[in-house]
């Protein structure tokens, strides 16, 4: 689960921070936390789906809202509009029981109960960078 050694360890071929849905992955003792930023969106927003041990999270604004009044023309607008989508390589060993997931003050926190015991690893040796 988020194996370091993986070169996809959060999402398939992303290479710069997220815009949108900035995570913290946190390990702590038998679990993971994920703390997702969803600002602008409501837990009805929010929807959290696993399969083939991928956590996929979507957010998504319902079209109504998305309908401006006639009297207000914006100069610019910054704030998301519409929907996200991002996924997290989680394993297959994790099933949906393994996770919990709660919504508060735009953060989507996401448990995953470790289910892979871990290997003891060896001492590291620390190569000298010049």
């Amino acid at each position: 689960m988020f194996n370091s050694g993986e070169l996809n360890m959060f999402e398939d071929g992303y290479m710069g921070v997220p815009q949108i849905m900035r995570t913290d992955i946190l390990e702590k003792d038998g679990y993971y936390l994920l703390e997702i930023e969803l600002p602008g969106f409501t837990h009805e927003d929010v929807q959290a789906e696993l399969k083939d041990g991928r956590l996929t999270i979507i957010a998504d604004r319902p079209a109504h809202l998305e309908k401006e009044d006639q009297k207000v023309s914006y100069l610019r607008r910054e704030r998301l509009v519409g929907g996200c989508k991002r996924s997290f390589f989680v394993g297959d060993k994790v099933k949906e029981g393994d996770i919990t997931a709660a919504f508060k003050d735009g953060i989507l926190s996401i448990i995953i109960n470790n289910t892979e015991r871990e290997l003891p690893r060896e001492d590291r040796k620390l190569i000298p960078i010049a």
